[in-house]
């Protein structure tokens, strides 16, 4: 037996998250749930989905469900477990004892080793491999979610601490007017409008900062000196130039986005290699034909990061800046104002929005990107 192979029986992380399960289970088959003396055996639903859950964890450890219809009976059993427990919770919230807790841990495994055989999955069409690359990432944050739910319901966590996703949610469908106003406000106006101006003045600086050798060794010392002032310092001078409403925000947005284009840009433009450029330059190419044909072209890769990371930056310089003075409409208004109203159900949900806004925005970048750049390797691998 090679040191490999004792390493990994010895890590065996499905394994050890299968004897979890069922240490959890006998824990919460025989403790208190509830307080002050309810056993899982009042919840007779209850107690049979989890000891299926415990048979599945023994019987997957035996070897006998290690197999993709093994893999969705423990992902059904999980979410069927995770369904009781939060139904039950809520008619005892704040009542939780140490059975619930176990019982909550080994639902938690179940799901971790129902996403971990996933990511093993290996599929011959390229459609499935996808769908399969999608789905891990989104039942990890659906487990996540139940697991706040439960333990806020559980442990009776104070709304005004942590509201529970469920209390988000119904925020969130009640108030679709108003975070659809703040949604426009930041997002459409001062994000969009921001990062358009920022990216592209940069890039075009970029360029001329590229052509002109001065530029290079003045501009950029001086870029990475402005690109770290403090955005709580610049906010309020961009309220005071440029007024209320969006176009400070904007403004702010541009000062966050332009420089780390502006470096992107001036390193992706010198990526390309000396004998490349010989090789231009024996076609008798001129600076133009040189930029547009070779150096833009390998100077993509590093653009397109920059635009990643700007795609969040901007989102984050938006909202910060609201802070510092708007009309009565947007993110950073809201959050500000509803935080002293107590009411923070209601800035998780425009959390909420600008974290779906903000990853969205950047998964438009990203596809954008590999449509571009397919030629690289870290899009083709």
């Amino acid at each position: 037996m090679t040191p490999a192979t004792v390493s990994k029986r010895r890590f065996d992380m499905p394994a050890i998250l299968a004897w979890f399960i069922v240490a959890m289970v006998i824990v919460g088959l025989f403790s208190r749930i509830f307080e002050p003396d309810l056993g899982v055996m009042d919840v007779p639903r209850l107690s049979i989905c989890l000891v299926i859950l415990g048979i599945a964890a023994v019987r997957y450890e035996l070897g006998f469900m290690r197999n993709r219809i093994g893999d969705l009976i423990l992902g059904l059993v999980t979410a069927i477990a995770a369904w009781l427990l939060i139904s039950v919770a809520t008619n005892h919230e704040g009542e939780a004892a140490l059975g619930f807790w176990a019982l909550t841990a080994a639902t938690w495994a179940a799901s971790w080793l129902f996403v971990e055989r996933l990511a093993i999955w290996k599929t011959a069409s390229p459609a499935a491999t996808r769908l399969v690359n999608l789905a891990i990432p989104a039942l990890f944050g659906i487990a996540i979610l139940l697991l706040w739910e439960v333990i806020v319901t559980g442990a009776g966590v104070p709304k005004v601490l942590l509201p529970a996703p469920s209390e988000i949610w119904v925020r969130l469908a009640n108030s679709v007017p108003t975070l659809w106003a703040d949604f426009q406000q930041t997002f459409l106006k001062a994000v969009l409008a921001g990062y358009v101006m920022g990216c592209g003045s940069a890039f075009l600086i970029a360029i001329l900062v590229d052509r002109v050798p001065f530029l290079r060794r003045g501009l950029l010392p001086i870029g990475n000196l402005v690109s770290a002032l403090p955005i709580i310092g610049v906010a309020p001078i961009m309220v005071m130039w440029f007024g209320f409403d969006w176009p400070s925000k904007a403004a702010v947005v541009v000062i966050m986005t332009f420089f780390p284009m502006l470096v992107n840009t001036v390193s992706g433009l010198a990526a390309s290699d000396a004998m490349q450029r010989d090789l231009m330059r024996t076609y008798a190419s001129n600076y133009w034909q040189t930029l547009f044909k070779l150096r833009l072209p390998m100077a993509m890769p590093f653009i397109f990061n920059a635009l990643k990371i700007n795609s969040t930056l901007a989102l984050i310089g938006a909202i910060v800046a609201e802070f510092f003075g708007t009309p009565i409409v947007g993110m950073g208004f809201r959050i500000s104002t509803e935080v002293g109203r107590m009411n923070v159900d209601m800035v998780w949900a425009e959390i909420a929005i600008a974290a779906l806004a903000g990853s969205l925005f950047y998964g438009v970048i990203a596809l954008l990107e590999r449509a571009v750049t397919f030629w690289h390797p870290s899009i083709r691998g």
